[in-house]
C-alpha cells in the first residue's frame, strides 16, 4: 500500500498490527500459554510490523526529500526496533516486570501511524517550518527511536487473573477508557491515547529519577500498581 502511494491504508494496516499484537498477548496472558518460539516468532512479526514497516511509510512520506539523510532517519526505526525486541527477550527470561522497560514497538509504530492519519488533511499547518511537516517528523522520530531503547517504564497490559485485575485495576480502567477514544475519535484518538501513554511514561521515568538521586529506594516501581 505504502510502495502505491495509499498512505491511509497503509497506516491503518499497521494500526491493525498493533490491535492482533495486543490480541495475541491477551490470549497468551489468559490461557498462559507462552513459550519461547512463540516470543521468538512474535519478535519477528514485530519488527516486520512495527520497525521496517513504520520506517519504510516514513521514506516514502517524508523523509525520501532528503536524500541520504532521509535513508538515514528511516532506518532509526527498524534498527532500534530490533534492538528493543532482543533486549525484551533476554529480560524477560530473567525477570517479568509490570511494565515495559523502553517504549514498546507497536506504541512506535502507532504513534507514526497516527500522526499521519491526522495531520494529512492539515499539512498547512507546517508550513511556516522550513521543511514543512519534515521538521516536526524529525525530532518526533528521533526521540521516539531512542526511548525504544530508553529504560524508561512504560505501562504494560497485565495478565488477567484475579489477583492482577485486583492489583493492577486502575491501569484495567485506564486501558478502558484508551479503547473508548479511540473507538469514538479514530485517527484522533490513537493521537491523544499515544501521546498520552508516552507522556506518562516520560512522568514516571522522572519521577524514578527524583525517587533514586534523592531517596534510599532502589526500586521505585517494584509496587506499581497505576
Amino acid at each position: 500500500m505504502v510502495h502505491e502511494g495509499n498512505f491511509v491504508n497503509g497506516a491503518w494496516l499497521i494500526v491493525l498490527a498493533g490491535m492482533f499484537d495486543a490480541m495475541d498477548g491477551f490470549m497468551a496472558r489468559l490461557t498462559n500459554s507462552t513459550s519461547e518460539f512463540g516470543m521468538e516468532l512474535d519478535s519477528v512479526s514485530d519488527v516486520v510490523s512495527f520497525a521496517v514497516a513504520p520506517g519504510f511509510f516514513l521514506y516514502n512520506f517524508a523523509f525520501h526529500e532528503l536524500g541520504i539523510i532521509g535513508i538515514l532517519l528511516s532506518a532509526l526505526a527498524p534498527l532500534f526496533g530490533a534492538i528493543r525486541l532482543a533486549r525484551f527477550n533476554v529480560e524477560s527470561k530473567v525477570k517479568e516486570i509490570n511494565y515495559f522497560r523502553g517504549l514498546p514497538t507497536p506504541a512506535f509504530a502507532v504513534m507514526i501511524s497516527a500522526f499521519y492519519l491526522t495531520f494529512r488533511n492539515r499539512l498547512d499547518w507546517f508550513s511556516g517550518f522550513e521543511n514543512g511537516v519534515i521538521s516536526i517528523l524529525i525530532p518526533v522520530v528521533i526521540l521516539l527511536s531512542f526511548l525504544m531503547v530508553s529504560t524508561i517504564p512504560f505501562d504494560k497490559i497485565p495478565k488477567f487473573d484475579r489477583e492482577s485485575i485486583k492489583k493492577y485495576k486502575n491501569r484495567l480502567i485506564l486501558l478502558g477508557v484508551y479503547f473508548i477514544i479511540i473507538v469514538l475519535l479514530q485517527d484522533i484518538g490513537l493521537m491523544i491515547v499515544f501521546t498520552f501513554f508516552i507522556l506518562k511514561g516520560l512522568a514516571l521515568g522522572a519521577y524514578i529519577f527524583w525517587k533514586q538521586a534523592f531517596t534510599d529506594d532502589p526500586d521505585p516501581l517494584e509496587d506499581n500498581t497505576i
